[in-house]
């Protein structure tokens, strides 16, 4: 993130505080629901399954000559707002900003971005706060990412034109930003970050075929982790394998929840795509790595700070397609009420090679093991953020 970003989120937060109580996080805010870069759609509505490729279901945008002719030398303002910093989150950023800059240069137009970048830190009255300064200064278009945010920006942007690309929201329709996933109906449109919660459940059952009591790991203030649970529950349900549920709401929270399914003493943990376990990630990947209890998560950035095995949509492929929609919407005049949500194919299996040391396993015989339910099985290792 930009320094002038770091010290607008600094006055906007500091205007928040002197105007409204805080929210206690995003959950809280004015906007419905809290889903986030992760998974909140059953498997059916993900594109995809573990045997298809993992690419997106629409490649880059197509911009004809007329158009980039038309819209040569000008300059379009872009909001981006992130929701909070995490490695999944701060990934699809920098993709957005590398293919704003890319398309930029090839069209011969100036994607402003650097101005008009923010992050609500989770803080659903800052995040309103962060919506009224951007269309205050009036950009073309605003990039929420994660569904949290692509809330407040809808409700923000209900009686005003500007069009709102958001990305990685996991259930769009059950977050009610669009009305469907090919006509979205109004201002909005964006990228899916779908998961399909059985593939994750067949990998744990690859990986131990004797498995018999499962943690599932989550926040009860995020509404998009409540569809995988859902869908986790009813494979466990018919294979007769036991689970518990522990649940916080912050880092802490999500830490003694943690440590109470080592107490029970759970085979494997399963943990959706949710942004409050992944900013917890790294304060608890240890604690369960030793105890034996590998993590199983809906995103590779899971295992980049220390999960066991994340899998699902890359992000870094769902923040340059969310670039390309924008570019698509600014310069071809694309309707974003007629332009349909992208989704993308799961299929990628990310093991933590540490991990899987701590816990004893033969990384050979795991991938062997996860090979037949993965399209591609990749290997990181325990680390803050990802490389560019």
């Amino acid at each position: 993130m930009k320094n002038p970003a770091f010290r607008k989120i600094a006055a906007v937060a500091a205007a928040g505080i002197m105007t409204f109580s805080l929210a206690a996080c995003g959950s809280n805010s004015t906007a419905s629901g809290t889903s986030a870069a992760g998974s909140s759609a059953s498997s059916a509505s993900a594109a995809g399954t573990s045997s298809e490729s993992a690419t997106a279901s629409v490649t880059g945008t197509s911009v004809s000559g007329s158009s980039a002719a038309a819209s040569s030398g000008k300059t379009f303002k872009v909001g981006i707002v992130q929701y909070v910093d995490d490695a999944s989150l701060n990934q699809i950023e920098s993709n957005i900003e590398s293919e704003l800059d890319a398309k930029g240069k090839e069209l011969g137009v100036t994607f402003d971005y650097a101005d008009y970048t923010y992050n609500g830190q989770a803080d659903g009255t800052v995040l309103q706060q962060i919506a009224s300064e951007l269309i205050a200064d009036q950009v073309d278009i605003i990039v929420p990412i994660a569904t949290p945010t692509a809330q407040i920006m809808q409700t923000a942007t209900k009686d005003d034109p500007i069009p709102v690309v958001f990305a990685a929201s996991s259930d769009p329709v059950g977050a009610n930003l669009v009305a469907s996933m090919d006509a979205p109906g109004s201002n909005i449109t964006g990228t899916s970050d779908a998961l399909n919660t059985e593939a994750v459940m067949n990998l744990m059952l690859a990986q131990n075929p004797d498995l018999s009591y499962v943690g599932l790991l989550y926040s009860n203030s995020e509404d998009s982790s409540k569809q995988p649970i859902a869908d986790a529950k009813a494979f466990l349900d018919k294979k007769g394998i036991k689970y518990i549920e522990k649940t916080g709401t912050d880092t802490t929270g999500i830490t003694d929840a943690a440590n109470a399914l080592i107490a029970e003493g759970v085979d494997a943990i399963f943990t959706p795509t949710d942004n409050t376990v992944m900013t917890a990630e790294l304060a608890i990947y240890q604690k369960l790595a030793d105890a034996g209890i590998p993590q199983y998560c809906g995103a590779d950035s899971f295992a980049l700070n220390g999960a066991f095995v994340g899998y699902g949509v890359d992000y870094a492929n769902l923040g340059t397609a969310t670039a390309d929609m924008v570019v698509d919407i600014l310069v071809n005049g694309a309707d974003p009420a007629k332009t349909p949500v992208q989704t993308f194919d799961n299929g990628i299996a990310t093991i933590n090679t540490d991990v899987c040391k701590t816990l004893g396993y033969d990384l050979d015989k795991v991938k062997a093991a996860f090979k037949p339910y993965c399209t591609s099985v990749e290997e990181t290792a325990t680390a803050k953020e990802f490389e560019n």
